[in-house]
C-alpha cells in the first residue's frame, strides 16, 4: 500500500475563531510566521505525499492564492536583491502539487471527503484535518502510512483522552496488535463518557482506502444532521481491516483560541528568529504577576 495522495478538508466556517474568521480563513491565521495550513501541508510532504487536494468553500480563495506564485511580491523582492525572501515566498508554491475543490454545501466532514473521489481514484489516501497541527520527530501521517503498509489496512490516528474530552471526538473499540498499534472493531461519533468504547479518540489524521467513497455516498446524516466521516469508517471496518495508531506527537487544535495561542507560544519559543526574545518576554511577564 503506497500512499501518495492526501486530502485536507478546509471548508469549515471557523465559528470558534470569530470575529477574525469573518473575512480570513481560519487556516490562514498565522502561527508565528506561517499560516496554519502550511504546517499541515509540510507534514504531508514530509510523509512522502506528492499530490494534495484541499477542500475549500466560498470565501477561501486566499488558500488558493497562498499556494500560487506571487509575481508582484516576488518581482519586488528580486529587484531589491532580497533573494532569501524571494525563496521563502516561493517555497509554498513549490512544496507539492496542490489542488483545490469547493464543498458547495456544508454537509459535514464525510461529505467534504467525498468531494475528493475523482482526485483519489482507486488509490489509498491520507486525510489531514486543517485544524490540527501535529509536531513530532516522525510526522504523524508517516506513522499512519507505515502502519497501514505493514498491516495492509486503513489507519486512524488516536490518542488517549479524558472521559470529559472524549465527547468532543470519536471513540474507538480496539484490541492491541503491538505497542501503540491496535485493531479497530467499532467506533462512534462524539459519545457520552458512558457510550465511549475506550479512552482512545480519533484525532485529525487518517489513511483510508478508496472503498470508503461508496460508503460515504450512501451514508445518511448522523450526529448534528451532517454526513459524518466516522459513520463511513465505522461501516468500512466491517468489511476491511482498520488499525489505530497511538501516534507519538504533540497535537495543537488551532481551531479554537486556547489551542491556537498554545501553538503560537510553543512555536515562537522554537523559532530561531524570535525564540530567545519570546523566552525573555515570557519570563518578564510572569515575574510581573
Amino acid at each position: 500500500m503506497k500512499v501518495k495522495k492526501a486530502v485536507i478538508p478546509a471548508a469549515g466556517l471557523g465559528t470558534r475563531m470569530l470575529p477574525a474568521t469573518k473575512t480570513v480563513p481560519k487556516e490562514m491565521l498565522p502561527i508565528v510566521d506561517k499560516p496554519a495550513i502550511e504546517y499541515i501541508v509540510e507534514e504531508a510532504v514530509a510523509s512522502g505525499i506528492e499530490d494534495i487536494l484541499i477542500i475549500t468553500n466560498r470565501g477561501k480563495s486566499a488558500l488558493d492564492d497562498y499556494f500560487d506564485y506571487a509575481p508582484e511580491i516576488e518581482g519586488a523582492l528580486l529587484r531589491s536583491g532580497k533573494r532569501a525572501e524571494f525563496e521563502l515566498v516561493r517555497r509554498s508554491a513549490q512544496m507539492a502539487n496542490v489542488f483545490f475543490i469547493r464543498q458547495k454545501e456544508t454537509k459535514g466532514l464525510g461529505h467534504a471527503v467525498l468531494q475528493a473521489r475523482h482526485f483519489v481514484g482507486d488509490e489509498p489516501f491520507a486525510v489531514l484535518l486543517g485544524d490540527d497541527i501535529m509536531m513530532g520527530e516522525v510526522p504523524v501521517t508517516r506513522q499512519l502510512i507505515d502502519a497501514a503498509e505493514r498491516y495492509g489496512a486503513a489507519a486512524l490516528g488516536v490518542q488517549r483522552c479524558t472521559s470529559e474530552e472524549i465527547s468532543k471526538y470519536s471513540s474507538v473499540e480496539i484490541t492491541e496488535l503491538e505497542e501503540r498499534i491496535y485493531r479497530v472493531t467499532d467506533m462512534n461519533e462524539k459519545p457520552s463518557p458512558k457510550e465511549a468504547f475506550s479512552e482512545f479518540a480519533i484525532l485529525g489524521r487518517y489513511v483510508l482506502t478508496p472503498g470508503v467513497f461508496d460508503i460515504l455516498e450512501n451514508t445518511p446524516p448522523g450526529y448534528g444532521g451532517e454526513i459524518q466521516l466516522t459513520d463511513g469508517i465505522r461501516e468500512l471496518c466491517q468489511v476491511s481491516p482498520i488499525v489505530a495508531v497511538d501516534f507519538d506527537a504533540r497535537r495543537y487544535d488551532t481551531g479554537n483560541l486556547p489551542g491556537f495561542l498554545e501553538a503560537m507560544v510553543d512555536f515562537a519559543l522554537e523559532s530561531p528568529q524570535v525564540g530567545a526574545w519570546m523566552r525573555d518576554f515570557l519570563i518578564e511577564k510572569v515575574r510581573g504577576f
